[in-house]
């Protein structure tokens, strides 16, 4: 009896401490303040060999600063980059609004589970980069250090990481020879009470309730998609689509520079990555860096067959306009069911004409539920807030079901009118962190025709 009770004394110590670990710990985790020291991590080129960016000459010879958070209001904040060596200027980043770069949702996706769930994870699971100007802009300040910063800083970028919630970064860019160039990276977190109180602000949601799978991956595959909560079908037809498994690589834009991260070897044509063969890449990691050490696999066999596109004419609840809606049916010899590729709520019509060449330059995208562009300026994330859009994409199975596109290695999609022809979209899908294309097809989206009803409706060619 004597040993039991040492022994239930010994748990409940235990127990006690235990607890009151926890709340020390949450306690330091979301504390906040008006103001906040945070600070910023920087690599030298040694010990980040992988990074894809445009680096200028300069890269480096700016380095050492701390972050001094200044709220303003509810989600309006400073951003004051103190330097730490003399030759280094402070750089300000006035009156940001972080609630444009914190989870949010569409109002219609909230009280449907999947919905709500896919939202808030594809939300802070993309990139968000946004760009403000140089001194010239009204919400960049640069003073002191050598000048050299004073007069050449050419834009500020803030980045929300695509990884768990408060992982941002700076980017500070010159322009050279016509290009922006980055000279200055540096990665911090976002206060997580600040980020919890904001999530709130935003959502109407208890944080309590998702702050794990914001903070650590967890990965929603399986939650059902109640499509008709998205959008209204007013139209559907199976257009004109080709796909040639053939077809030479298109490398352009973050492509090229990223080449460096894709772990593959012969890799020529879009066939052959569904090939079953190793097509890996650089795994983006916290803080928010590529590592080659950790390569990032993919299920792209699921994409063997490309079996159909569908074009549909919708209603979003964003807007009384139609709007399109695009999809992609793909099965496999090797693997059961089939993969659906949607992409919504976008207007064709004020898509660009492009070339193949300028891909880049069209519709470019991340996937999920009411989401940003990758890159974005302020000024039009301020005018079309994310939680407003209507647009969605989404990777699914025959049932409506969410395929996690993270593992599966598919970042998006990138859209753009023929150059000649108005009635011919090109669409290519992006991979896991933009690595790569992985394929392109070529859709007349002219409207639906008494052949649709047919059969033969389709002409795809799949190898």
């Amino acid at each position: 009896m004597f040993t039991f009770k040492r022994l239930f004394l010994a748990l409940a110590i235990l127990v006690v401490v235990v607890m009151i670990a926890i709340v020390v710990r949450t306690y330091y985790r979301y504390q906040v303040a008006e103001v906040m020291d945070v600070p910023v991590t920087e690599f030298t080129n040694a010990e980040y060999p992988e990074d894809p960016a445009g680096r200028s000459e300069w890269l480096t010879e700016y380095q050492g600063r701390r972050l001094k958070l200044v709220r303003k209001d509810d989600t309006h904040f400073d951003f004051v980059f103190e330097p730490l060596h003399d030759q280094v200027a402070k750089v300000i980043v006035k009156d940001v609004d972080v609630s444009l770069m914190t989870p949010s949702l569409p109002e219609w996706t909230k009280e449907d589970p999947g919905l709500e769930r896919i939202a808030l994870t594809d939300r802070e699971w993309n990139r968000q980069q946004v760009y403000f100007g140089g001194p010239e802009d009204g919400h960049v300040e640069v003073s002191g250090g050598n000048g050299w910063e004073v007069e050449n800083l050419y834009s500020v970028a803030l980045a929300k990481n695509c990884l768990n919630a408060g992982l941002w970064e700076l980017i500070l860019t010159v322009e050279q020879d016509g290009q922006k160039k980055m000279y200055y990276q540096g990665w911090f977190t976002f206060p997580l009470g600040l980020y919890k109180e904001i999530f709130e602000h935003n959502t109407g949601l208890a944080y309590s309730k998702h702050w794990y799978y914001l903070e650590h991956w967890f990965d929603p595959a399986g939650m059902a998609m109640h499509l008709d909560t998205l959008r209204e079908v007013e139209q559907e037809w199976v257009p004109l689509a080709k796909f040639d498994p053939d077809e030479p690589l298109m490398i352009a834009g973050e492509q090229v520079r990223k080449r460096r991260t894709t772990v593959a070897e012969n890799i020529r044509t879009w066939g052959d990555f569904y090939k079953p063969q190793e097509v890996r890449y650089a795994s983006f990691i916290p803080p928010g860096r590529y590592s080659v050490d950790h390569p990032w696999e993919n299920e792209y066999q699921r994409l063997e067959k490309f079996e159909r596109a569908v074009l549909r004419k919708v209603r979003t609840p964003a807007s009384d306009e139609l709007r399109d809606e695009l999809e992609l049916m793909f099965s496999s010899s090797k693997h059961p069911g089939k993969v659906r590729f949607l992409v919504g709520g976008i207007d064709i019509e004020s898509i660009p004409q492009l070339s193949t060449d300028d891909y880049p330059k069209g519709l470019y995208m991340p996937m999920g539920i009411g989401v940003p562009p990758f890159y974005q300026d302020y000024t039009a994330l301020t005018e079309d807030p994310p939680s407003k859009t209507g647009y969605f994409s989404l990777l699914l199975d025959e049932q409506d079901r969410w395929i996690d596109h993270h593992s599966f290695a598919i970042d998006g999609p990138v859209i753009h009118r023929d150059e000649t022809d108005p009635n011919l979209i090109h669409l290519y899908l992006l991979s896991y962190e933009r690595h790569s294309l992985i394929g392109h097809w070529v859709i007349d989206v002219s409207g639906p025709s008494e052949a649709d009803a047919t059969e033969n409706a389709i002409s795809s060619v799949s190898k």
